[in-house]
């Protein structure tokens, strides 16, 4: 796709104005208060995932309204008496934590590793598949995520899974043989979103949100040619009354409001020809970040980012700031 979106010289200075909620702190305190107020369970049973240097438990602990949510967690073999630093993963749209022999690379350099399934998600052919069900419901909604809930910001999907979120952290600071102040969260698209807003919601030591969705949500919602922003557009092209109301409930959840609360250090990645992720709805919220913030450019790429190249940038990148 070719650029579609503002120059690209102007984006580094991209700071657009963002509604935010006169209660957004307190609704997200309340959020976390009432999901805390559940005992955190974590549970990490030893599996066989036929691998000999990485060490692999089935992960399961208590997310929003106590509900149990799976993951992965997976640590070097043998170091058993060594607070690792910890690198926690969200999952990008549609995916699932799939197997635990196809997620080594944070484990395999040297981190204590997590990857948060997402619930209600996970039948992506390519992105793994799920094991944690969304037990709440909510009103009418288009096909997907984004509008699930959209009526009341009390049940909007994303409120779930960025709790959840935050519980994921919570529950790593919990496991043996991990440094707590060393825990690191990380995602890729969907992921990068709640990587985003986890940062925002808890410390962390260090954040890496890779070409993150849900940032400047009603640009990404007029903008976007492609991708699930779209679901919004199908939502008020039935609900044409719900216009203020929607979007209102989507600024709890927008990426810049939560970023403008981060103080962890944190690596951005952007591609300049995403129609998924403009690139402008991504620097908006790098340019909101409270903290110390690097971004990479992907220039000539669409919403597959950096891939690769990006996982090098976060190896290099982590390794000089947690060790």
């Amino acid at each position: 796709m070719p650029l579609f979106d503002i120059d690209a010289a102007e984006l580094p200075h991209y700071r657009p104005e963002v509604a935010e909620p006169a209660d957004f702190d307190a609704f997200w305190a309340r959020t976390l208060a009432e999901t805390r107020a559940h005992d955190l369970a974590v549970e990490a049973v030893p599996v066989d995932a036929h691998l000999s240097v990485i060490e692999a438990y089935d992960l399961t602990f208590s997310g929003f309204g106590g509900h149990r949510v799976k993951g992965w967690y997976l640590r070097p073999a043998g170091r058993a008496d060594e607070q690792l630093p910890a690198v926690v993963e969200y999952i990008g749209y549609g995916g699932g934590r799939g197997f635990a022999h196809s997620r080594l690379t944070w484990a395999a350099a040297g981190y204590a590793y997590v990857v948060m399934d997402t619930r209600g998600q996970g039948t992506a052919p390519t992105n793994g598949f799920g094991a944690t069900p969304d037990p709440a419901g909510a009103g009418v909604a288009a096909p997907g995520t984004l509008t699930r809930g959209i009526e009341d910001p009390h049940d909007h999907y994303y409120r779930r899974v960025y709790t959840d979120g935050v519980r994921a952290v919570e529950a790593v600071r919990e496991l043996p043989g991990v440094d707590p102040a060393r825990v690191a969260v990380t995602g890729v698209s969907q992921g990068g979103a709640i990587t985003t807003a986890v940062a925002g919601l808890v410390d962390v030591a260090a954040a890496m949100p890779d070409v993150p969705w849900l940032s400047h949500i009603r640009r990404g919602v007029e903008l976007a040619p492609a991708g699930p922003f779209a679901e919004v557009r199908t939502y008020l092209s039935a609900h044409r009354h719900r216009v203020e109301d929607a979007f209102r409930t989507l600024s709890y959840v927008d990426g810049v409001n939560h970023a403008r609360r981060a103080q962890a250090p944190a690596l951005y990645s952007v591609a300049l020809m995403d129609p998924v992720c403009p690139p402008s709805t991504v620097y908006a919220a790098a340019n909101a970040w409270g903290g110390e913030v690097d971004i990479e450019v992907y220039p000539f790429n669409e919403h597959e980012g950096g891939t690769e190249f990006q996982r090098e940038r976060q190896l290099g990148w982590l390794a000089e700031r947690l060790g």
